[in-house]
């Protein structure tokens, strides 16, 4: 009896947050385990926590009421924005509130004139550049997934346009943020540049969600290029590849997109999406700029590529024909989960300096073979990143056993050559330990930040750091 009535008064907290938010939000909250479970769940391979209640704000002010009421409470609160994250961002590792976000989806303003756009972070990135084609512009950041923009900046996501157009970090101006004690604060302003104060939209952006709850983002835009033009190239070894990469930022081409496939992941995607691509080392190569300057840059392009080894260089500028390439790209993942169906995705991350990339992925490579696993490897090479997927039995503890080792081996050796455990997948609580062998002393220094700003964590706690 004394153990129940322990849980009673452990459970009373919630549940006095949940009566007084279905008081006001009414059929926007829900108790239901299908649902509760839906949103304590992501892409990645880590198992639903579900939370004890799901709300569904339309405005900044119903998130601050929201935030204000389990601050008062101490319940803990989870951001949610398309679940698209890969290292259990979204689980209620300790219970309590998710918001879900996907309802504030309004582009706010539009300044075409000044290159910026101001979004709920409910809008996705594919809706936002629908949304802009008519104005002559596009937002670049493409992660593959039709992430919420909200999601992308908590995450500092990037993706496969990132050697031209930079990461979230680079393109978000400013945020409308709700903090710990419900405060709602503005980052930062829509100018270009600022010398006024600590950064603090630096900060948010990329706190998964365990400083605050981002509610508007102000993102950077692009003209859409006069022209776009997408490559493939085949190449004996990942080296000459990556070689290749290397030489092609060096030469100050400005190439917008340069993603490594290896064989197993050019295999996967032939079967998948029905590709015919060589199954050998290969690089995707994107150019945009006008009709001239993109010829300009595949040719001298694939010079280089000849020179370090490559082979099969096949351009168009053709769009039906580079939208199904960077679809069977961006499908990659599936395609390796086709190949194994009763099998489970672990789906990781790490970035080198590009001069140790190719040394890396061969070294990972080796360790697949050693251990027996099947992992296809795809990377964002003109950055230093590549991903491994890793294909394990959802029943075989040995398996998922090796899996493991060989992932610490790869962070670990991504970590030795001077890279970091995750280029853009984020820490979530899949990758937390490796955070700290990779900033040692300075986690203290985050760990300082999170109190200051969330005293009592209930901030999407369990993620990025211990508190």
């Amino acid at each position: 009896m004394a153990d129940e009535a322990q849980k009673d008064v452990q459970a009373k907290p919630v549940t006095n947050v949940i009566a007084c938010l279905r008081s006001e939000f009414g059929e926007r909250l829900s108790e239901a385990l299908a649902v509760r479970e839906r949103f304590g769940k992501d892409e990645s391979f880590h198992a639903s926590v579900p939370p004890d209640a799901v709300v569904t704000p339309h405005t900044t002010e119903e998130v601050s009421r929201i935030v204000s009421l389990c601050a008062e409470h101490r319940v803990p609160v989870i951001p949610y924005g398309t679940g698209t994250a890969l290292e259990g961002h979204v689980a209620a590792l300790h219970g309590g509130i998710s918001i879900n976000l996907q309802e504030m989806n309004q582009v706010v303003e539009l300044h075409a004139e000044d290159l910026d756009v101001v979004v709920q972070p409910g809008v996705t990135r594919k809706q936002l550049n629908n949304y802009l084609r008519d104005s002559g512009l596009f937002f670049p950041i493409d992660p593959g997934a039709d992430a919420s923009i909200g999601g992308m900046a908590a995450c500092r996501a990037s993706g496969t346009n990132a050697v031209r157009y930079g990461t979230m970090r680079e393109n978000v101006l400013a945020l409308t943020v709700v903090l710990a004690d419900g405060r709602v604060i503005q980052t930062s302003r829509r100018a270009r540049k600022s010398a006024a104060g600590y950064d603090l939209t630096r900060l948010f952006v990329g706190s998964e969600g365990t400083l605050g709850v981002i509610t508007e983002v102000t993102l950077r835009l692009y003209g859409i290029p006069e022209a776009i033009s997408s490559a493939v190239c085949t190449f004996p070894d990942v080296d000459s590849a990556v070689n290749t990469v290397i030489t092609t930022i060096q030469y100050g081409v400005p190439i917008a997109r340069i993603e490594l496939l290896d064989e197993a992941q050019v295999d996967a995607i032939n079967r998948y999406s029905k590709t015919d691509l060589a199954v050998a080392p290969t690089l995707l190569l994107e150019f945009h700029g006008t009709d001239q300057g993109v010829k300009e840059q595949a040719e001298i392009v694939q010079e280089i590529a000849v020179d370090s080894g490559g082979s099969n260089f096949q351009w168009t500028t053709n769009t039906e024909e580079r939208n199904r390439l960077w679809q069977a790209r961006h499908d990659a993942a599936y395609a390796c989960k086709a190949l194994r169906p009763g099998g489970e995705i672990w789906a990781t991350d790490v970035c080198v300096p590009i001069s140790r990339l190719a040394e890396c992925i061969r070294e990972t490579q080796q360790d697949i073979r050693d251990f027996g696993l099947f992992a296809p490897i795809v990377g964002h090479v003109g950055d230093g990143n590549f991903h491994l997927c890793l294909l394990v039995g959802k029943d075989d503890p040995a398996e998922s056993k090796k899996a493991n080792e060989l992932h610490e081996r790869m962070v670990m050796r991504a970590l030795g050559m001077g890279g970091t455990c995750t280029g853009e997948h984020g820490v979530g609580y899949g990758k937390l330990d490796f955070l700290v062998a990779e900033h040692g002393e300075a986690i203290s220094v985050m760990r300082s930040i999170k109190q200051a700003l969330d005293p009592d964590n209930i901030m999407n706690p369990g993620k990025i750091l211990r508190v």
